[in-house]
């Protein structure tokens, strides 16, 4: 199985700036879409941005383009979220997301980190 687990998530002041990681461990044959959602209480969880691994193309949720930059370590298992201007609606919980294949023939599967915060104060 594919294991996610995210790091970085803090208190930051409105106007700051902030990156949180994510490593995908475990049974990897290959990952497709590496990303980044949130939920804040009492919303839905939203798309915050994704990376396609084979093309290095990127998605961002509207409300952060502009902002937020997504980006992967050379190996690929690795995603990153540079959070810039931030804004007190920008506080959630922070889920990594990948679609990956742990073996050859199987999948791709949906798999989900644990979470990490971020509160952004005004």
């Amino acid at each position: 199985q594919v294991q996610l687990v995210e790091s970085g998530g803090a208190l930051v002041q409105a106007g700051g700036s902030l990156r949180v990681s994510c490593a995908a461990s475990g049974r990897i044959f290959r990952i497709n879409v590496l990303g980044w959602y949130r939920q804040a209480p009492g919303k839905q969880r939203e798309l915050v941005a994704t990376i396609t691994t084979s093309s290095g193309s990127t998605d961002y949720g509207d409300s952060v383009k502009g902002r937020f930059a997504i980006s992967r370590d050379n190996a690929g298992n690795t995603v990153y979220l540079q959070m810039n201007s931030l804004k007190p609606e920008d506080t959630a919980v922070y889920y990594c997301y990948t679609v990956a294949q742990p073996t050859v023939g199987s999948g791709p599967y949906d798999y989900w980190g644990q979470g990490t915060q971020v509160t952004v104060s005004s």
